[in-house]
């Protein structure tokens, strides 16, 4: 299923693509974004006492850099994460880093956290005045950090004046060592240290699909020891199942509908373990109404969408929005 312009980004490579989505966006958000939500009348959700206007977010990855905001919330989302944002401005790895499996909708990036550090980021948010929706910061660390757990407390205590919620990723495969710190004892001093830096704003934690169930539990039962107030399941998967495209080899995290039944299947496990604790939010390929539905009455507090909007279209936001009121 096309939408318009989809063959003129296509036609890009995936990079120049999102590149050009977010100029795009910000051209239009700039404009006062004029064609509006289209989502303004719809039932929310409170999570950690933050009231969402809908059930539909724009996971972390899209807007590195908080350049687009305006204009993605009026795509009508309900919540737009920016990020993953480090202490200092960071390249990324190598290109080509990020690829468009076309015959697979699905999406592998080995972006490496690229962005313009959190400075500049957090100067642009300050900047934008009223928001339509929530915003979630994302944050991370600079790839060369002499000490991460510093990191992660310096990028959590700049972002809490200007979110209504932070993230802590610890799930990205594309930053060596990162998913390390989804283990305790390892979690447990990081999540300390964001508690301690965040003051009233809510803390959530996104952890990887690739966790055993055993893995899954720390990170929950980590999460609730340290006041983590929602869960983010999940981040892209270094497993592969079969998959068509000729870019399937390539290194990285792999996104969109082939990971569809592996991120179902973590919502499950992290459910079962501190549903009654902490409200979990599904990611992963989650690119029609129907999937999304699937998720909330698995129990999910809300769904977030990012690489269905490659081959599904922006009106997929309003389309799930309205499913799920």
């Amino acid at each position: 299923m096309g939408f318009p312009l989809q063959s003129a980004l296509f036609a890009l490579d995936a990079e120049a693509a999102h590149r050009a989505a977010i100029m795009a966006l910000r051209f239009w958000g700039g404009l006062g974004a004029p064609f509006g939500s289209g989502t303004d009348d719809l039932p929310g959700v409170t999570i950690a006492g933050v009231r969402f206007p809908n059930r539909v977010g724009l996971a972390a990855g899209l807007d590195k850099s908080a350049e687009a905001i305006t204009g993605l919330f009026a795509l009508g989302f309900g919540s737009v994460e920016v990020g993953t944002l480090t202490p200092r401005p960071q390249p990324g790895n190598p290109k080509p880093r990020l690829f468009r499996l076309t015959e697979d909708e699905a999406v592998i990036n080995r972006m490496g956290f690229n962005n313009d550090g959190i400075d500049a980021a957090l100067a642009r948010i300050a900047r934008l005045g009223a928001r339509a929706g929530v915003l979630g910061i994302n944050v991370g660390v600079n790839k060369d950090s002499d000490d991460r757990v510093a990191d992660y407390a310096l990028g959590v205590a700049k972002a809490a004046p200007h979110a209504d919620y932070i993230t802590i990723n610890v799930s990205s495969p594309n930053t060596p060592g990162l998913r390390d710190l989804q283990s305790r004892p390892a979690l447990d001093e990081l999540l300390a240290a964001a508690h301690a830096a965040r003051g009233t704003t809510p803390l959530f934690l996104k952890i990887a699909p690739d966790l055993d169930r055993a893995g899954i539990e720390g990170a929950v039962r980590a999460a609730i020891d340290n006041r983590v107030d929602a869960l983010i399941v999940s981040n892209t998967t270094i497993s592969r199942p079969p998959l068509k495209s000729a870019h399937a080899g390539e290194a990285g995290g792999l996104s969109g509908a082939p990971l569809r039944d592996l991120a179902r299947a973590k919502l499950a496990e992290a459910l079962a373990i501190g549903a009654e604790a902490l409200p979990v939010i599904s990611v992963g390929g989650i690119d029609s109404a129907d999937e999304a539905k699937r998720r909330i009455d698995a129990g999910a507090a809300m769904v977030q969408l990012y690489s269905a909007l490659v081959f599904k279209g922006p009106g997929l936001v309003r389309e799930i929005a309205r499913s799920l009121a």
